[in-house]
């Protein structure tokens, strides 16, 4: 998505949107637009999954399709935001760390661009304990059934359908 802004430019439109769903703002995903707030979008989704080491492509909640940030979101609503730390760390020894990581990653991931907070905003909120912090907005795409489907599941015309399983190892 390299592009160059032009001087009194703060956001741009493309014919042709390339990333990676799950991490791409909603204004990029669905109508082509972006702006510096799109990175701070992604930057939240990737704070959110180094603190609960858990993709936001998979999908949690099993009565309902929550990806990753709509997971983070209902915890986060039910004060029960702890539960999304990585089992394996321990969250007594720097709960509010992780409580505010969660906090501002919640914020980088708002639906709206114009409730995100820049990246300085964000270095600035990390790294001073004491800067009092914004309560969240609704995420975008928290919910999988409203993110844009990838291209390749789009087009099922003409495909078979075998009985052969097929696993996939990946690394985190």
């Amino acid at each position: 998505m390299a592009r160059i802004f032009g001087r009194n430019e703060s956001e741009a439109n493309t014919n042709r949107v390339v990333g990676t769903y799950g991490y791409m703002a909603p204004e990029y995903a669905m109508e082509g637009i972006f702006s510096v707030k799109s990175d701070v979008y992604s930057f939240g989704v990737l704070l959110l999954e180094i603190v609960s080491s858990k993709k936001n492509t998979a999908s949690y909640l099993s009565d309902r399709p929550l990806n990753l940030v709509g997971y983070a979101w209902e915890l986060w609503k039910e004060d029960a935001a702890l539960k999304l730390i990585d089992p394996t760390l321990d969250p007594s020894c720097c709960r509010n760390e992780f409580l505010r990581c969660i906090h501002v990653g919640l914020l980088c991931v708002q639906e709206s661009p114009g409730d995100r907070p820049t990246m300085s905003v964000v270095v600035s909120m990390l790294t001073n304990q004491m800067m009092p912090l914004p309560e969240p907005n609704q995420p975008g795409f928290s919910d999988r059934s409203l993110a844009p489907v990838d291209s390749h599941s789009r087009n099922l015309e003409g495909v078979s359908i075998n009985h052969a399983t097929i696993t996939v190892m990946e690394g985190r």
